[in-house]
């Protein structure tokens, strides 16, 4: 499925590139494994060949595909759980977890909404950056733009009034 210098999503960790691919005995059985390191912060990561989808690993996004990600983002009618942060953690962990980077739009929305309601738990303030660094990677490779620049797309989003 992927090649060495790929670009390839791994959920809740982001984008990476495929640097290898390469051939592992373990247990007396030979494996391929993908050997991705993590743009964001160098992590290497080895993913066997054939549990792709069960990790959820993926391309990034297409260009065609990020209009659909900002009217997620501009959906300001959602009703957000009135449920206990830790629940509410969980849940938004999960969807991250899916590797989805519609679901990680929508924990980054849900979150901004919340927060103008209410202080958001250490937690939800990670989650909260960790979405919104995933997006931004994903978006700005899928629009071939710099990071700054989605950043500030994504502010305009979720200015107070933004111009439309």
């Amino acid at each position: 499925m992927f090649k060495k210098g790929d670009l390839a999503v791994y959920p809740a960790h982001g984008v990476g590139i495929i640097e290898r691919i390469e051939s592992q005995e373990i247990s007396g059985c030979t494996l391929e494994f993908y050997v991705i390191r993590i743009l964001e912060n160098n992590m290497k990561i080895m993913v066997p060949t054939q549990n792709v989808n069960n990790v959820g690993l993926r391309e990034i996004i297409g260009q065609s595909e990020v209009p659909k990600l900002y009217s997620i983002l501009k959906k300001k009618d959602v009703i957000i759980d009135n449920q206990t942060w830790n629940r509410r953690y969980r849940e938004y962990m999960d969807k991250i977890k899916t590797g989805s980077v519609f679901e990680v739009a929508e924990v980054y929305r849900d979150l901004l909404m919340l927060k103008e309601e209410k202080d958001l738990s250490f937690g939800e303030r990670k989650m909260l950056d960790t979405a919104r660094s995933l997006l931004v990677k994903e978006i700005s490779l899928a629009k071939k733009v710099a990071e700054k620049q989605i950043e500030k797309d994504l502010d305009k989003i979720f200015a107070p009034n933004p111009m439309q």
